[in-house]
């Protein structure tokens, strides 16, 4: 089978790399793909957002099933196009990505069908939202209603950072029109839990759940990032917790979007906070996390092709998912300055790295052959391994084998879920 996958970054280069697994893969085109990518795929220079330019292609070669990856391209109906075109495609219609394409969107339809999230209030007009929080809880939650490359999101700690933070989103436009409307909410506590999940809209599977590494820098400090690094399972993420979520969470969410003509088909992420109340939802995704994937494709052991299919024909509950009960690590190595700004263009040496490694390149490019930094997120390391330390310690010594000017990464991924697991 030709399969072309639409995106160019880490999160790809995991999907197209378990996809070549595949016996029944023959060929992978990636559209824009990059620089790593092109080890395993042939990359068209077509951006994921141009779904014109992506319709022209799918159209023009032999394109048999196709995987639509991030966010944007997802919410403006790339899935929708192919459908179109008679192409099965893996990931949700348009209609159905506004589940993270809409903040308000998903708030209203957790609140409508029960689903345990933060409370909120929702705002178009920033003088009614600045007014509100002169007396709302502090510290509290400021999300631009629409995507926003993963950076919408700001924890205010007094009134004047939530006050900044409602200006930067409604009066100074820093996220475009996706700040016009404001998501206020409370602030939860507690562990964090990223969960993808396979879903065909009949069936949910969750994958194995993951630890991401938000901040910038070691210690949870700095800025917040797209991700500095996973690991895989979350020991936080018990098996009398994941029966919990399943039931007030992950089933009620399938059968919502039923209920609205919603239908949800592809990977659905959820972003949990655990409570002391319990598990509650802080955001939901509607594809593969990124840098989670790069930590829970490698455990995945059926045939990624073989479960993307079973979603697309509405057959998950046919077949069995199975996933290794070994341990992941992905270390994030990036550019000097992300997630402000960075310099681009410094050439990427990277030594033999172990049988159990994966690296995974999000943003370099290919210039006169040789790799070059293109991106602040460059490249993941992931190891597996049977023990969370080994993975974690694996990872990082394969890291070693990297360099770039300017690079860095947190020298802590992991090191919370090692300390949960040793109490």
């Amino acid at each position: 089978m030709n399969i072309m996958v639409v995106g160019g970054g880490g999160r790809e280069h995991a999907i197209i790399k378990k996809l070549a697994e595949s016996s029944r893969v023959t060929k992978i085109y990636a559209l824009p793909g990059n620089g790593g990518i092109a080890a395993e795929a042939e990359c068209i220079d077509i951006k994921a957002t141009d779904i014109e330019g992506i319709k022209d292609f799918a159209a023009s070669h032999p394109v048999d099933y196709a995987v639509v990856a991030p966010d944007d391209p997802l919410a403006m109906g790339a899935v929708d196009a192919l459908q179109d075109l008679g192409i099965p495609c893996f990931g949700p219609v348009a209609k159905a990505a506004i589940i993270e394409s809409s903040k308000v969107f998903a708030k209203d339809l957790m609140k409508k069908y029960g689903i345990p999230t933060a409370e909120y209030e929702v705002f178009d007009d920033m003088d009614q939202a600045l007014a509100y929080l002169e007396t709302a809880p502090i510290p509290t939650v400021i999300k631009a209603d629409g995507l926003a490359l993963g950076k919408g999101v700001i924890i205010a700690q007094t009134r004047d950072e939530a006050k900044a933070a409602v200006r930067k989103m409604m009066e100074e436009k820093a996220f475009g029109e996706s700040g016009s409307r404001v998501v206020i909410e409370e602030f939860l506590t507690g562990p964090e839990v990223s969960v993808l999940s396979f879903t065909d809209g009949r069936t949910v599977i969750p994958m194995v759940s993951s630890q991401d590494h938000k901040r910038a820098l070691d210690g949870d400090q700095g800025l917040n990032t797209g991700g500095m690094g996973t690991v895989a399972p979350n020991p936080y993420y018990t098996p009398d917790i994941a029966h919990e979520c399943m039931e007030t969470i992950f089933m009620p969410t399938m059968n919502a979007m039923n209920s609205e003509g919603r239908t949800f088909q592809g990977c659905l992420y959820f972003g949990l906070m655990l409570t002391d109340k319990g598990p509650k939802v802080i955001e939901y995704n509607c594809r593969f996390g990124d840098p989670e994937t790069q930590v829970v494709l490698p455990l995945l052991r059926t045939d990624l092709l073989t479960v993307m299919e079973a979603v697309t024909q509405q057959k998950l509950a046919e077949i069995e998912v199975e996933f290794s009960s070994q341990r992941a690590c992905c270390v994030v190595v990036a550019s000097g300055g992300y997630p402000s700004s960075y310099e681009k263009g410094y050439k990427i040496e990277i030594g033999e790295t172990d049988e159990n490694t994966d690296i995974f390149i999000a943003g370099a490019k290919l210039e006169d052959g040789e790799l070059k930094t293109s991106g602040g997120r460059v490249l993941g390391v992931t190891s597996v391994a049977d023990t969370l330390e080994e993975a974690i310690a694996a990872a990082y010594q394969n890291v070693e084998k990297i360099s770039f000017e300017k690079a860095y990464y947190r020298k802590d991924i992991g090191r919370r879920a090692l300390e949960v697991e040793r109490s």
